[in-house]
């Protein structure tokens, strides 16, 4: 069989969640948080095949009504303290027994609503330049940092005043979007599977992490005539 064409979509997506109950199937702009993952993962030109793994019945049945494939998420690694990447791994290894593999992967989260495609081929025109094995998408931060006991991070108090266009240009991680080359991550085990690249996008929308989040991000759909 041939390799796929185009990259795998892979969108974990569980049921549980203590800070948000039932939180993937939250809805922005009447849109379920894993269907708006999917159809941004659809709206990719660089995206062949979206999957989302889940343990859970109602997700996975939302998931398959908006095209995608599903994988089933067993219970030890869909728990509170298991990471996307077991999620990740899972998944390739169920899509291996069913036939090749694409070459490259995007891992997409459900608590990003605004992703669209065309950020999402932005991070994979990344992973596709020589020497990168894995690109994610960041976003500038202007701000200045400090540690908990008053020392700066990306400045120096003792010094004078810097203004904030002066500061070392500094790069804030999305969390919304991360691609791999499959052999590389399935050899590594991380989501940063060195060398990787990080790709700068503007105006990525709030990351949802808490109910005023989720609030903030229906508000913002609103507004745009979602």
């Amino acid at each position: 069989m041939a390799v796929p064409r185009g990259a795998l979509a892979v969108i974990p997506a569980r049921g549980g969640s203590k800070g948000i109950p039932g939180k993937n199937l939250q809805t922005v702009g009447e849109i379920p948080l894993v269907c708006r993952s999917i159809r941004a993962a659809q709206a990719s030109n660089g995206v062949g095949r979206v999957v989302v793994s889940t343990d859970d019945d109602a997700i996975a049945a939302a998931a398959e009504a908006e095209g995608a494939s599903v994988i089933r998420r067993p219970a030890a690694i869909a728990g509170d303290t298991a990471s996307s990447e077991s999620a990740l791994l899972h998944a390739v290894d169920v899509l291996e027994e069913q036939g090749p593999l694409e070459a490259e992967m995007v891992f997409l989260q459900c608590t990003s609503p605004f992703t669209t495609g065309a950020q999402i081929d932005a991070v994979l025109a990344a992973l596709k330049k020589e020497g990168c094995n894995s690109s994610f998408a960041v976003t500038p931060w202007h701000g200045f940092l400090w540690r908990a006991d008053g020392r700066g991070i990306n400045h120096n108090p003792e010094h004078p005043r810097q203004r904030r266009q002066d500061l070392e240009p500094a790069f804030l991680e999305t969390g919304a979007i991360y691609a791999m080359d499959v052999t590389a991550f399935r050899r590594c085990g991380s989501r940063f599977c060195p060398p990787a690249r990080p790709v700068v996008l503007e105006q990525m929308g709030p990351e949802i992490d808490t109910p005023e989040d989720l609030a903030l991000c229906r508000s913002i759909a609103a507004q745009n005539g979602e």
